[in-house]
């Protein structure tokens, strides 16, 4: 199977073929954006999702759609390359991750099992590298203000934060997924 290896050059002005997209092997990763509104979270969210091959990215409620420009700017044009869909509430993204067949994991037990995993702090929140991370996982990250919803985080099996040192409360979303979704990698 070939690599695809693009620089930033060469993403913002690639087109991928379907074959090309079919040829990239992904992770039983899924990411559900519940109302992120920075259009620049949201292109390195992308971005993020590219690094790890995660399978899909739904982006829910309020959350831009590409080709919005500073998605694509955000993104260096990785939104064209890992596959996405919106859909209007995070629950029903959910949903639907719950009842659909992964790709990386096409079985009918496989995807059943998944596990869904919000990064918010919370009181209810354990340190990210307090739970054991099987997968198939969907990882879940909302509003840079207000959070994930109340109804999302009830849904979800492990509720995780990052320990904050310092006099922040908190980092970005997309600084956020990136170390959670790096770590639960390194568990495979």
């Amino acid at each position: 199977m070939h690599v695809i290896k693009l620089n930033a050059k060469e993403l913002r002005i690639s087109n991928p073929t379907e074959e090309e997209l079919v040829q990239i092997k992904r992770n039983p990763i899924t990411i559900i954006i519940d109302n992120v509104l920075d259009t620049y979270n949201i292109g390195a969210i992308f971005r993020v999702a590219d690094s790890i091959a995660a399978e899909k990215i739904y982006l829910c409620g309020k959350t831009e759609t590409p080709p919005y420009h500073k998605i694509q700017k955000a993104s260096v044009g990785t939104w064209q390359w890992v596959p996405w869909q919106y859909v209007k509430t995070a629950v029903s993204a959910i949903a639907k991750v719950k009842s659909q067949k992964s790709p990386a994991s096409p079985s009918e037990a496989g995807r059943a099992k998944i596990k869904i995993i919000a990064i918010e702090q919370h009181p209810k929140s354990v340190a990210y590298t307090q739970i054991k991370y099987e997968f198939p996982i969907a990882f879940v990250i909302g509003h840079e203000t207000e959070g994930i919803s109340k109804e999302v985080l009830s849904l979800a099996d492990h509720i995780v934060e990052i320990p904050m040192y310092g006099v922040n409360k908190s980092l970005n979303v997309m600084v956020s997924l990136a170390i959670v979704s790096y770590f639960s990698l390194s568990s495979i």
